[in-house]
């Protein structure tokens, strides 16, 4: 009975790893399991601890086959390298959280020797608004999104992602290396069972860098799609990840207290990332991405 619990089990954790694309939404609570994909992996070891109780080779090697999907899935963001090398420009993005009473040295923090720093559930003329327009000289801001600029914007304009109330914007940056297009999007909440408007603001994302012809172009911001989930298939391609070109590890940034999962991003075209990483800041329940990228 033991030993047919663990093939089974494992059997399981191998289908739903290796043919997660396969199985039907269920309502939009299959996409909120892929967001947690990669913690699939952790009944492994138990498993396999359990197996070789067993001195079973065939439930051993039952479990050996999770356990080779899981690698092949997730083992190169673990022993992935950041390429390096000089970068022009050095960007954040941080939802920054609406009732942080830190905000403040949230925004001093993630805005530390960088270029650009997006950020979303600003509270207008709140402390981290204030922090970061004595930083930066450059800025635009739409209602709780912002875009802060060492460089001058020379356009900027409301985006429309589908939603009632604003939470998208479009800046063009013009760096010592040429322009370079920014988005900053707050796109709509996920939750179990309830994606369907987080998937309609997905679809308006994928159609606003369409028909944008820019060269260079940044999309940042709380996307609130996980790397694993199917629905964000829909931005990358054709925009590239910087966590998943240059960071190591998963760049998990939610909950900030023991982040699962990551639902913000720094997606980009025309540029190559040089490293990506992940910053603890106060108060937010959300860390903060960064990154760097060379024209």
């Amino acid at each position: 009975m033991l030993r047919r619990s663990i093939i089974v089990a494992a059997g399981l954790v191998t289908l739903t790893l290796g043919g997660h694309r396969l199985l039907p939404e269920l309502g939009g609570f299959t996409p909120m399991l892929e967001s947690l994909l990669p913690w699939l992996g952790v009944p492994v070891p138990i498993l396999l601890a359990a197996a070789l109780a067993t001195r079973s080779w065939q439930v051993i090697f039952a479990v050996l086959l999770p356990a080779t999907v899981w690698g092949v899935m997730f083992g190169p963001a673990l022993l992935r390298t950041p390429p390096g090398g000089p970068s022009d420009v050095s960007v954040a993005t941080l939802n920054v959280g609406a009732t942080n009473a830190e905000s403040a040295q949230a925004a001093r923090i993630v805005a530390e020797d960088r270029d650009l720093v997006a950020v979303q559930e600003l509270t207008p003329g709140g402390p981290a608004a204030k922090v970061l327009d004595e930083r930066f000289p450059h800025r635009y801001r739409i209602a709780t999104v912002g875009l802060w600029s060492r460089f001058p914007i020379v356009e900027s304009r409301k985006v429309d992602i589908g939603l009632d109330w604003a939470r998208a914007l479009r800046a063009v940056v013009r760096t010592p290396k040429g322009d370079l297009t920014v988005y900053v999007m707050h796109l709509a909440s996920a939750r179990p069972g309830q994606t369907a408007q987080r998937d309609e603001t997905l679809r308006y994302a994928r159609k606003v860098v369409d028909r944008d012809g820019s060269e260079r172009l940044l999309l940042l911001g709380d996307l609130n799609t996980a790397t694993t989930d199917r629905k964000r298939a829909g931005l990358v391609p054709p925009l590239s990840d910087a966590q998943q070109e240059a960071g190591s590890g998963f760049g998990f940034t939610w909950p900030a207290s023991f982040p699962v999962t990551r639902p913000d991003h720094i997606l980009y075209r025309g540029l190559t990332a040089t490293d990506a990483g992940v910053e603890h800041v106060p108060g937010s329940d959300h860390r903060a991405a960064v990154a760097s990228l060379r024209f």
